[in-house]
């Protein structure tokens, strides 16, 4: 019995022991000890994989003898911002007439306006005109989730181009990097500082010019756009009628046109286009040639190439015969009232060919380019823009979907009258674009808003209903042909007075006001 109690003690306490090899290695301490040790070598060796493949945005170095040239003969349409820039290119041709009279270069230059516009080609030609080192660099790709990258990115940048000073240093989306403070993301504080202290700072010297692009002007910091950082704010608008045939013909370098080819009328149906639409335009007529095997560009390709840049790609849906009559007296609805409105500039050309997501449109083209609007025109243009919902309801007896735009276009011009511009008819003296408007003054505004869409739909609504047989007649022609053009048009509204709808109270307000929705688009193509 008691050798039973012993050995069975002496079990239990070598269960309790470490195991031992013959040797007499813990292997299970060993490993216990070593554990943390291996978890943080290989926690390590994953940190420095992360970095390796990381990736590595280096600024592109663009010399003026190694790329394609862009000579200022090159950019048409922007000839206030090329007078701007030209004053840079002497300083880095001929820096030492300016410094004998104590004249410094500009650190920075903002070139800002809609996309499209040639910012970065207005860049990229000062540059060779200049003969400076050109280097170029998205904003995006300073802005990383680790904080400090962008910032080291942003100082291998201005290191590098003051190596090779007198340089240009383009930085394209600004707003990527340069929004304004405060929003609790350190990383793009941080790198927005640094490139405040690189463009003006303890650390900035050497003849290195800043030239920036942005969309968004009114998102940018204060700092960055104080003298002594960007000294010049250079705004490139879409060209004029001017300059759109200018561009035109740029663009048109290089390619067989036909000598009947109009680039006078081709400007005045592209108002509001920029100058990138204007080049796709011309490589669109390009291809259309080839297509038709023809050996010369003629304007029938450059008519396709418009219609398909404005309204889309021709579309093969099928539509039934009732869609196909709503579709047809819904753009005879548009074209009437744009043809009888004395403001509204007359139509050129008038489809129910789906195009994109437009089952039709209408084409109305300006005598000239305006920037100022009333609020006579105003309204006529959005009688214009509810003239085919109104056909509708006056042929049919109902309304369809299809006025989805039209009713988008009217309510951006009626807030904007009321909100922006004083057009109303009980605010007529005070802008209520400021968010901290009463609950009364906001309810009251919109209801002007209402009242002058309305206004628009009656005017519309009447001029229809006293021009019916013309109504009808513009209709018929599209069914049976599809597409009418001026001429067609003109033949049916020949011998038409134009209409003088009634007017609301605030009628006798001549105001004018630079429209918030673009000017030059407001009396373009009306798309369904």
């Amino acid at each position: 019995m008691l050798s039973a109690a012993i050995t069975g003690t002496a079990a239990s306490h070598l269960a309790n022991q470490p195991v031992l090899n013959s040797g007499g290695f813990d292997l299970v301490s060993t490993i216990q000890q070593w554990l943390p040790l291996i978890f943080m070598g290989i926690l390590v060796g994953a940190v420095v994989m992360l970095v390796r493949t990381m990736p590595r945005t280096r600024p592109q170095e663009i010399r003026p003898d190694s790329t394609p040239t862009i000579a200022w003969s090159e950019i048409a349409g922007a000839d206030e911002a090329k007078e701007e820039l030209r004053e840079v290119v002497d300083y880095l041709r001929d820096a030492r007439r300016f410094k004998t009279l104590g004249a410094k270069v500009p650190k920075g230059i903002l070139l800002y306006g809609p996309p499209g516009t040639g910012k970065t080609l207005l860049a990229k030609a000062a540059a060779h005109e200049s003969g400076a080192v050109f280097f170029s660099q998205s904003a995006a790709s300073f802005v990383e989730m680790f904080v400090g990258v962008g910032a080291a990115r942003i100082r291998r940048l201005f290191r590098e181009a003051r190596k090779h000073a007198p340089a240009i240093v383009f930085i394209d989306e600004l707003d990527a990097v340069g929004s304004a403070r405060g929003h609790d993301s350190r990383e793009h504080d941080q790198t927005l500082n640094q490139l405040l202290v690189e463009m003006d700072g303890f650390t900035s010297s050497g003849d290195v010019v800043v030239i920036a692009a942005s969309n968004l002007l009114e998102k940018l910091d204060q700092a960055l756009l104080r003298p002594g950082r960007f000294d010049r704010q250079i705004f490139v608008s879409p060209p004029d009628v001017v300059g759109r045939e200018a561009i035109l013909r740029v663009h048109s370098r290089g390619k067989p046109v036909a000598a009947s080819v109009d680039y006078r009328l081709l400007a005045r149906q592209t108002s509001g286009l920029t100058g990138a639409d204007l080049a796709n335009i011309c490589n669109e007529a390009a291809i259309n040639a080839a297509r038709r095997y023809c050996t010369e560009v003629e304007t029938e390709d450059f008519d396709h190439a418009l219609e398909r840049v404005i309204a889309g790609m021709q579309s093969r849906r099928t539509l039934t015969d009732h869609e196909r009559r709503v579709v047809a007296y819904h753009e005879a609805g548009h074209a009437l009232c744009g043809e009888l409105l004395p403001s509204v500039d007359p139509v050129h050309r008038i489809s129910i060919v789906p195009r994109g997501q437009a089952l039709g449109y209408t084409l109305s083209l300006p005598e000239e380019d305006r920037y100022l609007k009333t609020r006579e025109e105003l309204i006529d243009l959005m009688t214009m823009a509810l003239g085919g919902r109104a056909a509708e309801e006056l042929v049919f007896g109902s309304v369809t979907t299809g006025a989805g735009d039209d009713l988008r276009k009217v309510a951006e011009i009626a807030h904007a009258m009321v909100h922006e511009y004083a057009m109303g008819t009980g605010f007529t003296s005070l802008r209520l674009a400021d968010k901290s408007v009463s609950e009364a003054t906001r309810r009251s505004s919109d209801q002007e808003v209402r009242e002058l869409a309305d206004e628009a739909m009656r005017a519309a609504a009447t001029i229809l209903d006293q021009h019916r047989p013309q109504l009808d007649e513009l209709a018929a022609t599209l069914l049976a042909r599809e597409v009418m053009e001026r001429e067609d048009i003109g033949r049916v509204m020949n011998g038409v007075k134009s209409a003088t709808p009634a007017r609301g109270s605030s009628a006798r307000i001549g105001l004018a006001a630079a429209t918030a929705v673009n000017p030059a688009r407001l009396p373009g193509s009306s798309r369904d």
